[in-house]
């Protein structure tokens, strides 16, 4: 005799089989992670007040540049809104000379001709694949500069880059034993109270620090490269 199958008679639902609740259970988790993504970027999207700046006298900030944790004190940050912890793209500094301490702020501003001659501006941000200062002393800039070098101050090698060269108006300057440690190109005193800057560039793993200088101190630079690795050693102090 065959065996009739049993249906329920009260009008109640069967009971889920364990196969198709295992079933189910993929299709949840897809669920409630698609769900926690859109969340997140939710809350990544979500316009909210920028962080108020610290105050100039705080202690030093960790910022990170292209990967690279930097300690520096609030003072030294020229753009307000550059003034907090965190990751950010660029930095913008100031330093007395030769202390390496930022400027009191009832000193004259930054950018007042006579208020740089005592101070070094720095700029730290991702290097973006440009080559080192070494590397473009090797392959970039032998295409734009004259023949022949000079010996300048205390050994120091000074070549002109040819006038219809993009850097036309400078002079390439470096310690031809150790470029690593010092390169920097100047340009020249101009009429009235322009004076001639000189940048020099340090690369700290993907992060460029490009400090500008006057050219005038050039017949130093020796102590000018002193400073900057002082100063490196005062942004890094880790050595991380």
């Amino acid at each position: 005799m065959a065996t009739l199958a049993r249906h329920p008679q009260d009008g109640r639902t069967a009971p889920r089989r364990p196969s198709e609740s295992f079933l189910m259970l993929p299709v949840t988790l897809f669920l409630a992670s698609t769900f926690l993504a859109l969340g997140y970027v939710a809350h990544i999207l979500w316009p909210r007040w920028p962080d108020a700046p610290v105050a100039v006298d705080a202690p030093s900030l960790p910022i990170v540049i292209a990967g690279v944790i930097f300690n520096v004190a609030p003072g030294a940050i020229r753009v307000p809104v550059q003034r907090r912890p965190g990751a950010q793209e660029r930095l913008d500094l100031v330093y007395l000379w030769p202390a390496l301490t930022p400027p009191e702020p009832t000193r004259p501003p930054p950018d007042s001709p006579s208020s740089t001659s005592d101070r070094v501006f720095v700029t730290i941000a991702a290097s973006g694949g440009l080559l080192s200062p070494a590397e473009r002393l090797k392959t970039i800039y032998p295409r734009y500069v004259q023949a022949e070098p000079m010996i300048g101050p205390d050994g120091l090698t000074l070549v002109k880059f040819l006038d219809g060269s993009p850097y036309r108006g400078e002079d390439l300057a470096f310690d031809a034993g150790a470029p690593d440690r010092f390169l920097a190109r100047c340009s020249h005193n101009g009429s009235g109270p322009t004076r001639g800057t000189c940048l020099a560039e340090r690369r700290v793993g993907d992060a460029n620090i490009t400090v500008r200088f006057p050219s005038d101190w050039i017949s130093e630079w020796r102590n000018v490269a002193d400073g900057i690795d002082r100063l490196v050693a005062l942004l890094r102090p880790s050595g991380a």
